[in-house]
């Protein structure tokens, strides 16, 4: 799938403040190199529904056996080793005979305690790497999973790690012992470590989805096959809220564009972000907020919501909507199949023009049955002219007042909202009475 930064930004899978992002929320990672695979995942989703389907079966086999897989390695293991290899340290013999290891120890001392610490660590790697492959590897293990635990056990059968069968940390390990695996390690091994510690980062990422997908009761979304765009979710909803309410979706060929009004902090920008997010999320192979989801794979993803304009290049918010918009046309002309989110078009001019762009736009992309659309307005008064089409679907967000208060129901309903409350919101707050004071 294609997306781009200002589509994850604007769906908040990332997002400068940490806590208001999906990544953030889903990343159970142990350590900071899974950590650092897990972004590199949501930031290239899966070309194929086969490389999907099998990061889902990889995940799905992490959540089943989650018992079982090691525990030895710790994200302290992880930095421990990685420093090993660019520390100062006078040669570590070879043997580990006792004559050497007690010349060793009285007169390289510092070098001596570092050395023995560090190959503490390398030990608990090596035996929590053979446990993972112990553990998954088989006949029946997922092709991505597969792959890098072959790559793996083939690593791993050295004679010099034969001990992590007798003993259960490196704590356990004899001087000796510790000093002669540290060698081995560093001068001889040191490629094949680095080839381990990023097989470690691909699993602990994986394992922090897994985690993730127990901790929040996500679900897997099912990938269908169809020469035009699909997409079926019922009880969809944002992870980043606490208290979420549920969407029903449908979206396919015969109705391709959503066109979403109601009034302001009604939700229709939160509905929207809803929706990108977990067609993305569905494209890392992670499970989904939502009680059922049904899709084709989506060529790319491109959203239209948090535009800005730009000093230093002198171009206006409205020039940069613009632009924005030629650049989603130019991406859907490509016979593929997208994803088009947009957030209130047309927001930097005057409401007239606004009004006669947005029809324009609408009835230009609407045809293009090869992408879905979800488009929200403020402007219902273009909806009239656009019901001719039945490839347009019209939902709007409720709103009711009672005793003078604003109720949103947060309830998606089919029509259109005239609802037009940014005044009343002015008075709630007191701005008018403020006003009306200076």
């Amino acid at each position: 799938m294609e997306i781009d930064k200002t589509t994850l930004n604007d769906i908040s899978i990332f997002n400068a403040e940490e806590d208001l992002s999906v990544f953030n929320k889903l990343n159970l990672c142990n350590t900071l190199n899974g950590k650092e695979q897990l972004y590199y995942n949501f930031t290239t989703p899966l070309n194929s529904v086969d490389q999907i389907q099998g990061v889902q079966k990889t995940v799905q086999l992490l959540i089943n056996k989650s018992a079982f897989l090691p525990t030895i390695i710790s994200n302290g293991t992880i930095m421990v080793v990685e420093k090993f290899f660019t520390a100062t340290l006078d040669e570590i013999p070879e043997s580990g005979s006792a004559f050497q290891t007690f010349n060793y120890k009285v007169f390289h001392g510092p070098d001596y305690s570092l050395v023995k610490y560090s190959s503490q660590h390398c030990f608990d790697f090596i035996k929590g790497m053979k446990e993972w492959v112990s553990v998954l590897l088989d006949e029946n293990t997922p092709l991505p999973l597969k792959e890098i635990l072959e790559s793996a056990n083939k690593a791993l059968q050295k004679t010099q790690f034969a001990n992590t069968q007798k003993y259960a940390t490196g704590k356990d390990l004899p001087n000796g012992e510790l000093l002669q695996l540290a060698h081995f390690i560093r001068y001889k091994y040191k490629i094949n470590v680095l080839d381990l510690l990023a097989i470690h980062a691909r699993l602990d990422a994986w394992l922090g989805m897994a985690k993730a997908v127990k901790k929040y009761n996500l679900v897997f979304p099912t990938f269908v096959k169809n020469d035009k765009p699909v997409l079926q979710v019922q009880g969809l909803y944002h992870l980043l809220l606490a208290s979420p309410f549920n969407y029903n979706v449908e979206l396919n060929e015969a109705v391709n564009f959503l066109f979403l009004t109601g009034a302001n902090m009604a939700g229709k920008s939160t509905f929207i972000k809803s929706v990108g997010s977990a067609v993305f999320l569905a494209h890392t192979g992670m499970a989904v907020p939502a009680t059922q989801m049904k899709l084709t794979y989506f060529d790319g993803l491109l959203s239209n919501i948090n535009v800005v304009d730009n000093l230093v290049k002198g171009e206006s918010y409205f020039y940069n909507e613009v632009q924005r918009i030629k650049a989603t046309i130019a991406k859907i002309s490509n016979g593929k199949k997208w994803l088009i989110l947009i957030d209130e078009l047309f927001k930097g001019t005057n409401v007239q023009d606004a009004m006669k762009c947005s029809a324009t736009v609408i009835e230009g992309l609407h045809k293009k049955t090869n992408s879905l659309f979800v488009l929200s307005t403020h402007l219902y008064e273009i909806a009239e002219e656009l019901k001719q089409h039945k490839t347009i679907s019209f939902k709007y967000f409720e709103t009711a007042i009672a005793n003078e208060k604003i109720q949103f129901s947060y309830q998606l309903k089919d029509g259109v909202s005239n609802d037009r409350l940014g005044y009343l919101i002015l008075q709630q707050e007191g701005v008018v009475d403020m006003l009306e004071k200076l």
